[in-house]
C-alpha cells in the first residue's frame, strides 16, 4: 500500500496557494505558517486527507493576530476577571482603532507645541467627579495606590485598619503592595472592630495619612465596627479612601457600594478606584481629590512608569462620555426583558432538537465589587455536557454549571449576540451526545 505520507504536500507549496493570500497579508508569514504545519502534522498522522490542507487551514486561522480569542460570557458574572473584567462599549472600541494611529495625544494642533498628555480624557473624567479638584490616571487601581504611598508617604507612616488589610486575586495583598513603596503601616484597631479613637490615638508627625480600603470582595459581619470616611475626615490626618471597584456616582442597585462623589464629598483627600470594573472601561487606575496631593503624584517619577498609553486614554474618554457602557446596562438590564430573550433562545434550541429551557436564576456583579449583590434575571438551561465543547467552538460560549446543568445566564450576553449563542449550541449539541 502507498504510504499516505507521500502525498502530503510541501509546507511552501501550501503557502503559495491564493486562498492563503488574505490570510498572510491580514495576519502575517509566521502565525499562517504554523498554521500550515500544524495541519500537515495532522495529516502525517492520518487524521486529516491531504488534498483538505488548505481549507483546513483557511478555517483555523484565527480572526486577529493575538493569541486572545473572544468569547460570550454567559456565566451571569458581569464584571468576570478572568474573561477581562469590562467589555467596552462600541464607542469605546471605536475610540480605540482611532487612536490607535498617530494621535494629537501630546500634541497641540493649533499652536504645534507640545501639549499636556490627554487632555480630553483628564477633562472628561475631572467633569464626571465635578467635586474633585484634581484628577490623575494610572494604569490600573493597585499602580494608584503605589503612588499615592510613594509620593505622599515614603519613609513615612500610613495608619490603616487591621480589619482592611485585605488579600485580592492571586495572593495579592494590599499591605505588602503599600510596604514595597517605602512607607511604614501603622494597623490600628483589631480584625473585625475599629473605632475613631484607635485612629486618633495613632495620628503623630510621622503620619503622612489614614487608608481606608473598602473590602469590596468580601463582607463581614456579626460584632463588627469600622468608622466611616466622613468620620475619618474629622481628624488630623489626611484621608485616602480606595473604594476599588470604580463607581463614580451613587447606584440605587448598589447601596452599599462606595462612590468617588461621595466619599470625596464627606472629605477624603483622595480617592483612588478601578477603570475596568463598575464603570465599565479599560484597565485603569482613577485617582481624584485635592489639588496638591494629586499634583505631587503627577509630578513623582514614578507616574512616568505607571501612566497609561493612548489606547486606554482614548477607550476611557469614549467609556465617560458615549452611550452606556455593558457593565452599566447589565447591572441594569430589566429581568422582564432578560426572560423574555431566554424564553426565545430556549424555543428555537427545543425546535432544533436541543433540550432546553427558560430558568429562574442569579446573577452577579463581580471582579471583587459588590458581593453580596445578586441581581434577578433568567438563564436558558441546557445538558451539561455541552459545557466543555461550547467553550472549544470557534466564539467559545462560557456558562456555568448549576445543580447538573448548564445554565447561560442572559444578562451578560449582548442582544446582538442571541443568534451566535444560539447557533452555537446546536452546533454543540449536534456534535455531542448528551445524557
Amino acid at each position: 500500500m502507498d504510504d499516505p505520507r507521500r502525498k502530503v504536500p510541501r509546507t511552501d507549496a501550501v503557502l503559495t496557494d491564493p486562498r492563503l493570500a488574505v490570510g498572510l497579508t491580514r495576519l502575517g508569514h509566521p502565525l499562517v505558517k504554523r498554521t500550515v504545519m500544524q495541519v500537515l502534522d495532522e495529516v502525517r498522522r492520518g487524521e486529516l486527507a491531504a488534498d483538505t490542507v488548505v481549507d483546513t487551514v483557511v478555517e483555523r486561522l484565527p480572526a486577529t493576530a493575538t493569541g486572545l480569542v473572544a468569547v460570550l460570557n454567559a456565566t451571569g458574572v458581569i464584571v468576570h476577571t478572568n474573561l477581562g473584567r469590562a467589555p467596552l462599549s462600541q464607542a469605546a472600541r471605536e475610540a480605540v482603532l482611532t487612536s490607535a494611529g498617530y494621535t494629537d495625544v501630546e500634541f497641540d494642533l493649533v499652536t504645534g507645541e507640545r501639549a499636556p498628555r490627554g487632555q480630553s480624557t483628564v477633562a472628561a473624567l475631572a467633569a464626571a467627579v465635578p467635586d474633585a479638584e484634581a484628577v490623575h490616571v494610572t494604569n490600573n487601581n493597585a499602580a494608584a495606590l503605589v503612588l499615592a504611598a510613594t509620593a505622599l508617604a515614603a519613609g513615612r507612616e500610613i495608619i490603616i485598619s487591621r480589619g482592611e488589610l485585605v488579600e485580592i486575586g492571586d495572593r495579592f495583598r494590599i499591605p505588602d503592595l503599600l510596604e514595597s513603596t517605602g512607607a511604614r503601616l501603622r494597623e490600628v484597631g483589631t480584625t473585625n472592630r475599629t473605632h475613631i479613637d484607635d485612629y486618633e490615638a495613632a495620628i503623630n508627625a510621622d503620619t503622612a495619612f489614614i487608608l481606608s480600603i473598602h473590602p469590596s470582595n468580601f463582607t463581614q459581619s456579626g460584632f463588627v465596627a469600622s468608622v466611616p470616611v466622613h468620620q475619618l475626615a474629622t481628624l488630623s490626618a489626611p484621608v485616602v479612601h480606595d473604594i476599588g471597584s470604580g463607581l463614580l456616582t451613587p447606584h440605587p442597585r448598589l447601596p452599599d457600594e462606595p462612590d468617588a462623589a461621595t466619599s470625596l464629598k464627606a472629605g477624603a483627600a483622595l480617592v483612588t478606584a478601578s477603570g475596568d470594573k463598575l464603570l465599565g472601561g479599560p484597565q485603569a487606575g482613577l485617582v481624584f481629590g485635592h489639588t496638591e496631593p494629586v499634583n505631587r503624584m503627577r509630578r513623582h517619577p514614578l507616574a512616568r512608569a505607571l501612566r497609561v498609553d493612548k489606547l486606554t486614554l482614548a477607550a476611557l474618554e469614549a467609556t465617560l462620555t458615549g452611550p452606556p457602557a455593558p457593565v452599566p446596562a447589565a447591572i441594569e438590564a430589566d429581568s422582564t426583558v432578560l426572560a423574555e430573550r431566554a424564553q426565545r433562545i430556549a424555543t428555537v434550541l427545543r425546535d432544533n432538537g436541543v433540550k432546553a429551557e427558560a430558568v429562574a436564576c442569579r446573577s452577579r456583579i463581580g471582579g471583587g465589587g459588590a458581593p453580596e449583590v445578586t441581581l434577578p434575571g433568567t438563564a436558558v438551561a441546557v445538558d451539561a455536557a455541552l459545557a466543555r465543547p461550547l467553550r472549544t467552538t470557534r466564539t467559545p460560549v462560557i456558562g456555568r454549571v448549576h445543580n447538573g446543568r448548564l445554565l447561560l445566564d442572559v444578562r451578560t450576553v449582548s442582544a446582538t449576540d442571541d443568534d451566535a449563542l444560539t447557533d452555537a449550541v446546536i452546533a454543540a449539541a449536534t456534535a455531542t451526545p448528551c445524557a
